[in-house]
């Protein structure tokens, strides 16, 4: 695996060790970034999380284009210790934080992040549960695109977000999301 683009462009990245976590493929990862980066525009200064981080290739992909900032959260020790050793890699330990824990126990954010990239593992619904719990904590605003990683067979639906894309790629499926706009209250009479 390697860097796609940006500032460390061609760079690889260590995998964890086993079949515990299943790494975004390059080709895959290219399609995602070329998905967000065309509805994005630019990466520069966005906070971003990387939730079931794996190795943490998505996280770093956009740090490399110019993320301000991206936590990574895994609750696989090894993946866990895998992100860490490739944020040291890349010198990004002041751009960087590692949560060693379940998605499922996040606490509710201090503000609205700009970007979410979720990998979670095939056929359990574990992205559409942690979407639904962070949306009602307070991770996700009107500004935040996230983008979900799915077997290419799950077409995922979350209530209160939008379907913004959805794209096949190879094994996967890629789905971009916002947030639905606030209903418009119903004006008083006058």
């Amino acid at each position: 695996m390697r860097i796609i683009a940006g500032d460390w462009r061609g760079r690889k990245l260590v995998s964890p060790k086993g079949d515990a976590t299943r790494p975004t493929a390059d080709r895959t990862r290219e399609t995602l970034f070329s998905m967000l980066t065309s509805r994005l525009g630019s990466f520069e200064d966005l906070r971003v999380a990387d939730l079931f981080a794996g190795s943490g290739a998505l996280g770093l992909e956009a740090l490399s284009r110019g993320a301000a900032h991206c936590l990574f959260v895994e609750q696989d020790r090894a993946a866990v210790d895998t992100i860490r050793a490739n944020i040291a890699s890349f010198d990004a330990r002041d751009r960087a934080a590692v949560e060693a824990t379940s998605v499922m126990t996040l606490r509710a954010a201090r503000e609205p992040y700009d970007l979410l990239l979720l990998d979670p593992p095939y056929h359990t619904g574990a992205g559409e549960v942690a979407l639904d719990r962070l949306h009602r904590l307070g991770w996700i605003n009107n500004a935040t695109w996230i983008a979900l990683e799915t077997a290419f067979n799950e077409e995922p639906a979350i209530k209160g977000l939008t379907l913004e894309a959805s794209r096949k790629v190879g094994k996967g499926r890629l789905t971009l999301f916002t947030r639905e706009p606030a209903p418009a209250s119903a004006s008083a009479p006058e």
